[in-house]
């Protein structure tokens, strides 16, 4: 063989610029393969054919968020459904009569209300367009500034937030429909002497958000909501205690796991909205490794925003920040590879693909609520998806096997599809959509006929076996167990009883699956 190497004539020269050309190829094929603009084709411009299933399923899922207004309800087309908790909020001189309520109950819990409010934001920022086009991009927005109007009202003050109405224990001794209510809503709130991270800085995080959102439609109000985020970003980092160890009693509830998360989410979304570096040295620099868990996949959740921000993250270190320093492009550079090291968990054919799966192909974390984490991670992957196709990025890889986006969107879609129908049970869990779904949803207003005076003490409706009066259309229920099945029954809450907040992602995901269309490289 060295002999052969050194042959001189024509021959061995042929296959020396033979060899030569092909390093010259893998050399050029490896540098386009790290380029986030390599390229597999066109970037997709405004939305392209509809996908009817998906832009059905979006306008039913949108009417939850209808359903769930509280205070004086304008161009109300939820016909079972009228004013209620007008006088919240009087106590403290303050109108916390909108928002919305959070389940099958009628409470007014501030965190997981925040959440909904961000992600229906970032809903609207990078699918807008889908929603335009599918006429329901005013649904959205509407939903969205009735929480931002109770959000900014809750906010009285730099150091004060209100951040619940209404008394747990005594609201679910009560079965009745919200225009009925009759019982004391008080009032809880954090401040310098009871502080609560977590649910100042989500509140920042919907406030920034959703100043985005307005900016181009309402920009006095933008400009009021993003006033706010930096004051209670401010608050919620300059006294860090989580608002369960303030208030030990809502651990029952909405109980924290921590306030890191919070604290990144928000200072990501007021650096969209802003560009103002300090927060970005805040992400990066300053709190990225203690506070981010880098390369360590989390699933996201009203609790839990790693992932979310993540993601969200990764938008900047794939379509670049102008003004970033080398240390800060080295801390995006690390939330985009844990962004796609969740992507990985989440493909079935990756090698580190989760193994929490229904026989049906569901994601399933937990019994319950069970639709929550399959329908959030879908809504990453969609995400996740569209700035790769956007930027050109051809792959990504899963300890050497590689992925593209659209194998990323085929595992959005078999997550949505699930949900519509394709599953063991046939049946749709979002109700209102498809020929079959829950009949006896866990939630008051939709369970007693509008003309029935219960008072607090309608329980017999909880116990009926017929189904609802009043169809919950958008519900989005808590979804089926581990064997795929399904119990329909209204005092089954760990599988029936929907949420706002699980509402707002589905949204996010059906947006992103209606048509294809490439995302905005900058909010701003």
């Amino acid at each position: 063989m060295g002999a052969a190497k050194y042959t001189k004539g024509c021959t061995g020269w042929l296959i020396v610029l033979v060899v030569a050309a092909l390093v010259v190829t893998a050399v050029v094929v490896g540098i386009r393969k790290k380029s986030h603009h390599s390229g597999t084709g066109p970037v997709p411009g405004p939305p392209g054919e509809v996908t009817q299933k998906y832009a059905d399923a979006l306008s039913v899922a949108l009417q939850f968020l209808q359903v769930q207004k509280a205070g004086k309800l304008v161009n109300n087309k939820i016909l079972w459904r009228g004013d209620s908790a007008l006088n919240d909020g009087s106590d403290a001189g303050l109108d916390l009569s909108k928002g919305m309520y959070d389940a099958g109950d009628h409470m007014k819990f501030g965190f997981p209300m925040a959440f909904t409010a961000t992600v229906l934001s970032w809903s609207i920022l990078e699918y807008g367009d889908q929603m335009s086009a599918v006429k329901q991009l005013d649904s959205a927005q509407d939903s969205l500034k009735w929480i931002t109007d109770f959000l900014i009202n809750a906010h009285p003050s730099d150091n004060v937030l209100f951040i619940q109405v209404g008394d747990p224990d005594i609201d679910h001794k009560c079965w009745q429909r919200p225009e009925e209510m009759k019982e004391k809503r008080p009032l809880l709130q954090i401040n310098n002497k009871k502080p609560g991270t977590e649910v100042a800085a989500e509140t920042a995080a919907a406030m920034a958000a959703a100043s985005l959102v307005f900016k181009s439609i309402n920009s006095s109000y933008s400009d009021l909501l993003l006033q706010h985020a930096k004051k209670l970003f401010t608050f919620a980092n300059d006294h860090k205690i989580s608002y369960t160890v303030s208030f030990p009693d809502l651990q029952k509830y909405y109980n924290s796991t921590g306030y890191k998360d919070e604290l990144l989410w928000a200072a990501s979304w007021l650096y969209h909205a802003t560009r103002d570096q300090q927060y970005l040295s805040y992400i990066t620099v300053e709190n990225g490794e203690s506070y981010a868990d880098w390369g360590r996949p989390t699933w996201f959740s009203w609790d839990d925003k790693r992932s979310g921000t993540q993601v969200l993250l990764s938008r900047l270190n794939i379509f670049g920040t102008k003004e970033s320093t080398n240390a800060e492009n080295k801390g995006l550079q690390m939330y985009q590879k844990t962004a796609e090291a969740i992507m990985c968990g989440l493909l079935p054919d990756s090698p580190t693909a989760t193994s929490s799966r229904t026989d049906g192909g569901l994601i399933w974390i937990d019994k319950w609520n069970a639709l929550q984490h399959p329908v959030a991670a879908s809504f990453l992957a969609v995400l996740y998806s569209d700035y790769m196709m956007t930027s050109r990025t051809p792959s990504f890889s899963c300890n050497g096997v590689t992925f593209s986006s659209s194998d990323l969107r085929s595992f959005a879609m078999s997550q949505a599809d699930y949900i519509l129908g394709n599953n063991p049970m046939e049946m749709s869990y979002l109700v209102g959509y498809g020929d079959k779904y829950p009949q006896q949803v866990h939630h008051r207003g939709a369970s007693i006929p509008v003309n029935a005076n219960t008072g607090c003490e309608g329980f017999q409706w909880l116990k009926s076996t017929e189904p609802n009066p009043n169809v919950a259309v958008g519900a989005l229920v808590g979804g089926p167990f581990k064997n795929d099945s399904y119990i329909d029954n209204r005092n089954n809450s760990m599988q029936s009883e929907p949420t706002t907040y699980n509402s707002a992602v589905l949204v996010g995901l059906l947006s992103g699956l209606v048509t294809t269309s490439s995302v905005v490289p900058s909010f701003t």
